[in-house]
């Protein structure tokens, strides 16, 4: 619970982005007091394991334990298991470090008997003793699909990690939103949080899925003047993944203009790069208040500063 009196912070979070952003963030604020609501979209199972990408990332990112070159799994990771299990012929296009796999062992184990994703999720972290509350969006099947220009429809693992996202995308739709529901406290944190921010994350296949469990646009829409979101675009293009490239395929500007035309009904400012601050009146135009700022968190102190200039555009609740 957080302490009386303490800025609370909810934070609408995807992978790599986020997790760097929430770095910073626990420097500024107590871990206690701060809420990742994070995507599930991503999920997927291999090898009958239940694989939560985006959830694993911050877990590992706000541990201290990610890989710097690769954002993502364990630093010092081994392959022992992926390299027996191509030896018999098993697919291995999407890898599990030995001690990555055992998250997703327990994991997949815990919610086989019964327990929820929420529970299995601060256990894990409790066992990284991580502070901040994760919680998955939804608890329910809610998967991204994307649809390619030359025909056919993959799963997002399928589309970022085997064919790694360099085929063109006619369409995106979040199979099973309609039905979802919000993870209990997502909509209690969304509504009584002090802060709402949305993370610098891919607006398209890591914000979107938030974005689309039912009740969280509307939440936001409802403090929209205290919603900040960061820009995951800087100088038009993506610091890592496809931002960019999905925004152009879908018909849409590979700008910070772009990203403030997809949130603009649920936060009511987008922080830009200092590298995008000639466009800080097209934002404007676009429909959101606009803050240049140095936004690439290349280290946990530049995070942190970045932290304080969202939480305290936040505070002027516009």
């Amino acid at each position: 619970m957080a302490a009386p009196g303490a800025t609370q912070v909810a934070v609408l979070c995807g992978g790599v982005g986020a997790a760097r952003l929430l770095a910073g963030l626990v420097r500024v604020v107590a871990p206690e007091n701060c809420v990742a609501i994070v995507n599930v979209g991503d999920d997927t199972e291999i090898h009958g394991l239940r694989i939560c990408p985006d959830l694993d990332t911050i877990t590992y990112t706000l541990a201290g334990a990610s890989d710097p070159e690769r954002g993502w799994g364990l630093k010092g990771e081994t392959w022992a298991a992926m390299t027996q299990l191509e030896a018999l012929g098993g697919e291995t296009w999407f890898r599990l470090g030995d001690r990555d796999l055992a998250t997703h062992l327990y994991r997949t184990g815990r919610l086989a008997q019964g327990a929820s994703l929420a529970a299995v999720t601060a256990e894990i972290a409790a066992a990284w003793g991580i502070r901040v509350h994760l919680l998955p969006a939804s608890e329910d099947e809610l998967r991204t699909r994307l649809m390619l220009a030359d025909g056919g429809e993959v799963g997002f693992q399928e589309y970022f990690v085997r064919h790694r996202h360099a085929v063109a995308v006619s369409a995106v739709r979040f199979a099973g939103a309609e039905t979802a529901r919000p993870t209990p406290g997502v909509l209690e944190s969304l509504a009584h949080a002090e802060a709402l921010v949305v993370a610098p994350s891919n607006p398209v296949v890591s914000i979107g899925p938030v974005l689309a469990v039912p009740g969280v646009a509307a939440a936001l829409a409802r403090r929209r003047d205290r919603v900040v979101a960061v820009s995951p675009i800087v100088g038009g293009r993506a610091l890592k993944g496809p931002a960019d490239r999905l925004l152009r395929e879908l018909g849409e500007e590979a700008s910070v203009v772009g990203v403030a035309r997809r949130l603009r009904e649920v936060a009511g400012t987008l922080v830009i790069d200092e590298a995008d601050a000639a466009l800080a009146g097209a934002v404007e135009e676009a429909g959101m208040a606009c803050r240049v700022a140095p936004t690439v968190m290349a280290t946990p102190e530049r995070a942190a500063a970045l932290v304080a200039v969202v939480l305290e555009e936040a505070a002027r609740g516009r």
